[in-house]
């Protein structure tokens, strides 16, 4: 790690001009939450491991900027060169920029690993102390990244229509009435999701998420999809030609852009690059272009995700700054899609449930736990008998057998959060094979968890012990579920956003002065991205974005975490849906959730006393629908499992 901060100092003094700080985001050249190997820069400099966090490397010091889910983690992983700044705790990266470098400073940053929005911002910033932000030609952690991950040719699918519930046709009618509305020539889309959403289209570039690195444009006419030919099969070629898509070279969005902006992109054209200017992710292309007429001149962008590298050839005042109306679009889930995200989730929580019956079995065989529905400590205060042991990662492995047994599986949808004990409150741990711990039979275990199948995403916590829990975690526990339930069980009006509600979810904990630092819930993909937008249930302001409607997805996922003790976490999918109220004050319309996740929760974390009997009843009836919609899946013993653990509560 020094000597990797020692060879981008260097290149940063020989730059021109010379940089007093680099900044290396998380984000690829498409503002991706997940990115491919390759793409981990941050990682690679940092050695921080998770999905969201800045680093700022300056001539004498290196910073780590992450937010509440991994301040442990960051602070278990970074070395001592390194200083861990706490988004919301301490002063975030443009302040401390520009209180903290010398007046005319100049900050690197590759244009496109940086959205225009936080560009903006930073220059906005730096301007007070005539600091400058300077884009470099080439990526300088690329440059010392001497084994960094080869290229990969992962081939393109065409994501059939049985499972999108909508065709190409369709969408691309909605999205240039959109256009049209706003008197826009163009929009230019660079999240990997959206084009592949719009497009019908999966692949693998994204390790979890099934998405293709890729750019579109879009005109009043025309349609253009920038990906490697190589990824392309003759079947999807002549697919995308039949639904009216032009592709091209991936390395000539630059270009493209550039002729777009002066009303020159036409259909099978295509212009020359070069390496400073086009993403250097592949091959660049080449060619010629013809003069297209059109009436309104403003080229829509996302600044929130369009990279800074593709505004920059545009003259702002052709720029209209807008939010997408891809991603709102895709979160209103057609019926087929919300047809096969039921379905996803009830294969899904048999697997779930499968997993379980097996761990329960396997804690009392091999650590002599008293097991899932017992209460007592361990009888066997030996690690483990003989040579058998389960540890977090042999454990998840397990549970990803048994998804991959479920029609339609294609994959994780995340890295398992498989955690006992302390590691349980690392709010996103994520285990390693060579580190991680043995399980144990008197401390909490919580899996985080989900899959890829071709009909829907899935993502579902479950906390367990299989022990004899304490108190205090019962009560913990308890008031994680009764968050859990309260949100779920809300009912409010057209309009309400995310924001509004997150609180529903925590006043159990802070009824006794407990908390959670991360957001409650977030979109579901379908079979997409396990972390969707533009909605959400979260306390941080941007929730207030977008109201919640009807036929989106959210998890409902509260928690408690106490450093170097134990974690819990409690997560169903919930799809939006309109309720039938008694009366309709406004006339606005009023709307309920509906549960599609199915897995029992453990009844003796449950402190029955602190549940009223609203709460039990509500326990009950949700356990009676897990044990019916899992049924068909389950083998004798599994349903006798199930049976016994969604046995009706009474007090």
């Amino acid at each position: 790690m020094a000597d990797t901060l020692a060879a981008l100092r260097s290149l940063m003094a020989s730059h021109s001009p010379p940089l007093h700080a680099l900044i290396v985001p998380s984000e690829d050249y498409h503002q991706s939450e997940y990115v491919s190997e390759r793409d981990k820069r941050r990682q690679f400099v940092s050695g921080f491991t998770g999905s969201a966090g800045l680093a700022l490397v300056t001539m004498k010091e290196a910073l780590l900027w992450t937010d509440g889910r991994y301040f442990l983690q960051a602070a278990q992983e970074l070395s001592d060169q390194w200083k861990l700044m706490r988004i919301g705790e301490d002063p975030s990266v443009d302040v401390w920029m520009a209180d903290n470098l010398q007046k005319d400073a100049a900050v690197g940053i590759d244009p496109w690993c940086v959205s225009v929005d936080t560009a903006q911002q930073w220059e906005h910033a730096f301007a007070k102390k005539q600091q400058k932000l300077v884009q470099t030609c080439t990526n300088l952690v690329d440059e010392v990244w001497k084994t960094r991950p080869p290229f990969q040719i992962n081939p393109v699918n065409i994501h059939p229509l049985e499972f999108a519930g909508r065709t190409v046709a369709d969408k691309l009618k909605n999205l240039r009435e959109k256009l049209k509305e706003v008197e826009a020539h163009a929009i230019i889309i660079t999240t990997l999701d959206e084009v592949a959403w719009l497009y019908n289209v999966r692949g693998t570039d994204v390790s979890y998420c099934p998405v293709v690195h890729a750019f579109a444009v879009i005109t009043a006419s025309s349609a253009f999809f920038y990906v490697d030919e190589r990824k392309l099969s003759s079947e999807v070629k002549s697919y995308l030609e039949e639904n009216g898509i032009d592709v091209r070279d991936y390395g000539a969005v630059s270009s493209d852009v550039a002729l777009l902006a002066s009303k020159q992109l036409t259909p099978s054209s295509s212009a020359n690059e070069t390496l400073c200017d086009g993403p250097r992710e592949m091959e660049i292309g080449s060619g010629t272009s013809i003069a297209e007429e059109k009436t309104h001149n403003l080229i829509w962008i996302d600044p929130g995700s369009c990279c800074f590298a593709l505004y920059s050839k545009l003259n702002p005042d052709q720029v209209l700054p807008k939010r997408s109306p891809v991603p709102l679009a895709k979160a209103i889930k057609n019926p087929v899609e919300l047809d096969g995200l039921k379905k996803a989730h009830v294969r899904d929580g048999a697997a779930v449930v499968q997993y379980l019956v097996w761990l329960d079995k396997q804690m009392q065989e091999i650590y002599g736990a008293s097991g899932y529905f017992m209460e007592a400590e361990s009888a066997n205060k030996k690690k483990h008998s003989g040579t058998m042991k389960l540890t977090e990662v042999s454990a998840s492995d397990k549970l990803e057998g048994f998804r991959a047994s479920k029609e339609h599986f294609r994959g994780l949808s995340f890295p398992t959060i498989s955690s006992v004990g302390p590691n349980a409150a690392v709010i996103h741990y994520v285990p390693d094979g060579k580190t991680c711990s043995e399980l144990d039979a008197d401390s909490i275990y919580l899996f985080d968890s989900g899959a890829q199948y071709l009909d829907g995403t899935t993502d579902i916590t479950r906390t367990v012990h299989f022990g004899k829990p304490s108190a205090h975690e019962k009560a913990c526990y308890t008031a994680v579920l009764k968050g859990h339930i309260a949100l779920g069980n809300a009912r409010f009006p057209n309009g309400t956003n995310g924001h509004a509600l997150d609180i529903l979810a925590r006043i159990p904990l802070w009824k006794d002065g407990l908390d959670y630092r991360h957001g409650t819930g977030h979109g579901i993909g379908s079979y997409l991205n396990v972390h969707e937008g533009p909605h959400l249930i979260s306390f941080r302001p941007h929730a207030r974005n977008v109201p919640l409607q009807a036929s989106m997805t959210v998890t409902d996922e509260p928690g408690y975490y106490e450093d170097g003790s134990f974690g819990i976490r409690l997560e169903n999918v919930l799809i939006v849906k309109e309720a039938a109220t008694k009366f309709n004050f406004g006339d606005k319309g009023y709307l309920s959730f509906e549960h599609i996740t199915w897995a029992p929760y453990q009844r003796k974390l449950i402190d029955l006393s602190l549940l009223s009997p609203e709460e039990i009843d509500w326990v009950n009836a949700y356990h009676s629908k897990c044990k019916e919609v899992l049924a068909s899946y389950l083998d004798e013993s599994e349903t006798a499992w199930l049976k016994k653990a969604t046995e009706p509560i009474s007090v």
